[in-house]
C-alpha cells in the first residue's frame, strides 16, 4: 500500500515474539510452532513468519496450498504443514512444495501414498468430528508405509474444564508407537495451559499468538498485537432529541459533540460494536450503528480532535468480546484489507 489508507493496523512485534516465547516456555519440553493461516489470523502471515522465525520458532501451519503460496520462500531450517491435506488438483504444486499435507481423510492417504509416500503429517480424529482419520484407521494398518513427520489431533473444547478434554488425550496417548510417526501433536493455545499432559512433542498456539486470551491461565502473560486506527472525517455537533446512524439506535439526551471515523464492518469492526464499542482507552463511545464504512464516536472528552486527527480503537481481544459478543478468533480474522498493516 501507498501509506495513505485512512485506517491502519499497528502491529507490535515485539508482543507477538513475547507471546511466542510465554507459549513456548508454558510447552515446557516440547516444541512450540505457530499456526498462522487465515492470514495469520488476519495480521498478515509472512510478517509473522518472519519475526517468529526470527524467535526460534520452527514450525508453522497453514490452512490450504494457496495460503502457502502465498507466503513465498521459507527460511532455512523452517517447516511448514498444510492442514487441510491434498487434493486431487494440488498434488503437483506438493510434491514440489517443502511444504509437508496433512493428511485428513483415507482418500488422501491413498493419494499420498500412491504419489511415492513423501513426508507428510497425519490428522486424527479423537472426538471432535471435524477433519481427521478415525482411531480405527490407524488400527487398520492404514497408515502403515508412509512417513509420517507429525502425528496430530485437535482439541474440541480446550478453553473450557470438561471431561472431554481427558477423553480426547487418553484417545490419542492410546496412539503413541502405532505409526511411526517422528512426533505427536495435540495442543492448541487453550490446550497448552492445560498442562504437561497435553503438551507430547509439538505444540501448536495460535489465538493466543495474536492477543487472545484463550483460558484464566494466560490472564498477564499474553499482550496485544493488533491496534487498529482510524483517521477523523468529520467532526460535528447534535442537539439533545437528535438520533445518529441507521435506524436511529442511539438518541442524544443532551448536546454531544460527535466525530466520524472511516472504519465499519467493510474492515472488520463488526456490528456487535454497535453502541457498545469505544475508543481511546474508553473516552469516546461508539454512539449508533456501526455503517459500512463509518462509525460515530462521543468525543465530548477531547475538544481539540478534528478532522485528520487518528484515534485508536480499543481492541483488547477479551474485553472487545465481551462489548461485541463476537469471539476473540473473529475479532482477529475479520480485519479487511483495507487496513494498512504497519510492523512495529
Amino acid at each position: 500500500m501507498t501509506g495513505s489508507a485512512p485506517l491502519r493496523l499497528r502491529l507490535d512485534g515485539d508482543a507477538l515474539t513475547a507471546n511466542w516465547r510465554w507459549l513456548a516456555a508454558k510447552s515446557g519440553a516440547a516444541a512450540c510452532g505457530a499456526a498462522i493461516k487465515a492470514n495469520g489470523y488476519g495480521i498478515g502471515a509472512r510478517g509473522v513468519l518472519d519475526r517468529l522465525a526470527a524467535a526460534g520458532c520452527r514450525d508453522f501451519f497453514v490452512t490450504t496450498w494457496d495460503e502457502a503460496r502465498a507466503l513465498g520462500s521459507l527460511p532455512d531450517g523452517v517447516s511448514l504443514s498444510v492442514l487441510h491435506g491434498v487434493r486431487d488438483e494440488d498434488m503437483a504444486e506438493a510434491m514440489a512444495s517443502r511444504a509437508r499435507p496433512t493428511l485428513n481423510t483415507v482418500e488422501q492417504v491413498k493419494r499420498w501414498k500412491q504419489a511415492g509416500g513423501a513426508p507428510c503429517d497425519v490428522m486424527v480424529d479423537t472426538g471432535m468430528n471435524r477433519l481427521g482419520l478415525a482411531v480405527q484407521d490407524v488400527a487398520d494398518g492404514l497408515l502403515d508405509g508412509l512417513n509420517i513427520d507429525t502425528l496430530m489431533s485437535h482439541l474440541a473444547s480446550a478453553d473450557e474444564d470438561v471431561p472431554q478434554n481427558e477423553r480426547q488425550r487418553k484417545a490419542f496417548t492410546a496412539l503413541a508407537g502405532q505409526t511411526g510417526a517422528r512426533r505427536m501433536s495435540l495442543a492448541n493455545s487453550a490446550g497448552i495451559c492445560l498442562g504437561p499432559d497435553y503438551h507430547f512433542d509439538l505444540t501448536r498456539p495460535g489465538l493466543a499468538l495474536y492477543g487472545g486470551v484463550p483460558r484464566r491461565e494466560a490472564v498477564g502473560h499474553i499482550a496485544q498485537v493488533a491496534h487498529p486506527e482510524a483517521q477523523v472525517i468529520q467532526r460535528r455537533r447534535i442537539g439533545a432529541g437528535e438520533s445518529v446512524g441507521y435506524n436511529a439506535t442511539f438518541t442524544a439526551d443532551r448536546p454531544m459533540e460527535l466525530a466520524i471515523l472511516n472504519i465499519g464492518y467493510a474492515d472488520g469492526y463488526l456490528r456487535g460494536f454497535s453502541n457498545r464499542g469505544s475508543a481511546g482507552g474508553g473516552r469516546f463511545p461508539v454512539i449508533g450503528r456501526v455503517s459500512m464504512d463509518l462509525i460515530a464516536l462521543c468525543v465530548d472528552a477531547e475538544p481539540g480532535l478534528g478532522e485528520g486527527d487518528w484515534v485508536p480503537l480499543d481492541y483488547d481481544l477479551p474485553t472487545a468480546s465481551a462489548q461485541s459478543g463476537l469471539a476473540q478468533y473473529e475479532l482477529l480474522t475479520v480485519l479487511g484489507g483495507r487496513f494498512e498493516r504497519v510492523w512495529r
